[in-house]
């Protein structure tokens, strides 16, 4: 017993090294590949300016490839935290991020500033107010989705019901945006359209700063709730009797996931696969359930999936970019199902 309990966290140090390694060279890639190559002293002497810096290659690393590399990093990370928290949660192994509505509540912010509103603006100034514009008012729809959910989760006991809400809400949403994309222009249709596809080099130097602290906020009340999260894994009466608070604590675990799903949804659309497949991906790979080790399990490796998707994405050489969104889903599918032929089922959330 004691021979298993030192090889463990031994066992859990190399897994994060190799995690680790393939972290930064994937970043090294996501910079250097891309429309065009950019040779990999040039990083160097893009951090560190002097005469052999090639001014070009500086802009295309700086200014575009690592705001984008970042936001990936960002977007890997929240959503997959949250799709821990919600399979934990919820004990079910499909439960995903968007689960609560917060997806739909921003997908209907933005349908209707840019369809309900197609009447009366124009195209060109979604596109010219549309840095700052989209991503507020989804961030908006995910806020007030956010405030419904704690208040629903303060008056119902059953977590179950909390789940068929958000399903139903995800419903009811999903159908007056159909309306509003049945009767807007085509312009306007094209916009909401490019926006669900996803999209990582879109976040501005000022966007990344606010999405930056709002997911390091989202993860650090996720920290937060580790032991309430481990005590969930047998059921809220278990948790009950070990002293958890049942209400504060998943009025906090909804909170924190509400947050960071509707951050990377309201800058950079809803995206899919991330949040449910990562925290499955770790469990295989660290053999536990132990939020202590999947916690920053699931960070890290939700980073690197987001980070290879973007290097797909890009495809490298050519000037044609990929839907993140569509990247990720191709992606996703095969893992999936090599995992549940490779462990005939998913281990029990």
């Amino acid at each position: 017993m004691n021979k298993s309990h030192k090889y463990k966290p031994l066992s859990f140090r190399t897994l994060f090294l190799i995690l680790g390694l393939l972290f930064i060279f994937l970043l090294i890639a996501d910079l250097l590949l891309g429309s065009v190559i950019v040779p990999l002293k040039q990083i160097y002497f893009s951090i560190f300016p002097s005469a052999e810096t090639n001014e070009t290659f500086r802009t295309i690393i700086v200014d575009f490839r690592f705001p984008k590399a970042f936001t990936a990093i960002l977007t890997g990370m929240a959503l997959s935290v949250s799709g821990l928290q919600m399979q934990t949660v919820f004990r079910n192994p499909l439960a995903g991020p968007y689960v609560l509505g917060i997806s739909a509540g921003a997908s209907l912010g933005v349908a209707l500033f840019v369809l309900g509103f197609s009447s009366v603006i124009s195209f060109g100034v979604v596109s010219i107010t549309g840095a700052w514009s989209l991503a507020t008012v989804a961030w908006i729809g995910s806020f007030l989705v956010m405030i419904l959910v704690l208040y629903v989760s303060t008056h119902v006991n059953d977590v179950t019901t909390i789940l068929i809400l958000g399903m139903l809400f995800t419903s009811a949403v999903s159908a007056i945006v159909s309306i509003l994309q049945y009767f807007s222009s085509e312009s306007m249709l094209k916009a909401f359209v490019i926006w669900t596809m996803g999209s990582l080099g879109s976040v501005t130097n000022a966007q990344l700063t606010v999405m930056a602290t709002a997911v390091f906020l989202g993860i650090l009340l996720a920290f937060f709730k580790i032991k309430d999260l481990n005590a969930f894994l047998l059921g809220e009466n278990y948790a009950r009797s070990l002293g958890v608070k049942i209400v504060s604590s998943r009025v906090l675990i909804f909170a924190s996931t509400s947050l960071l799903a509707g951050t990377v949804t309201a800058f950079c659309g809803p995206i899919g696969f991330i949040g449910i497949a990562v925290p499955h991906i770790c469990r295989v790979i660290f053999r536990t359930s132990d939020h202590i080790i999947l916690m920053p399990a699931v960070i890290i490796t939700g980073s690197i999936v987001m980070l290879f998707s973007d290097i797909i994405s890009q495809l490298p050489g050519m000037q044609t970019t990929l839907p993140i969104n569509s990247v990720t889903a191709i992606i996703g599918i095969p893992v999936i199902v090599w995992m549940i032929v490779k462990n005939k089922k998913f281990d029990s959330v």
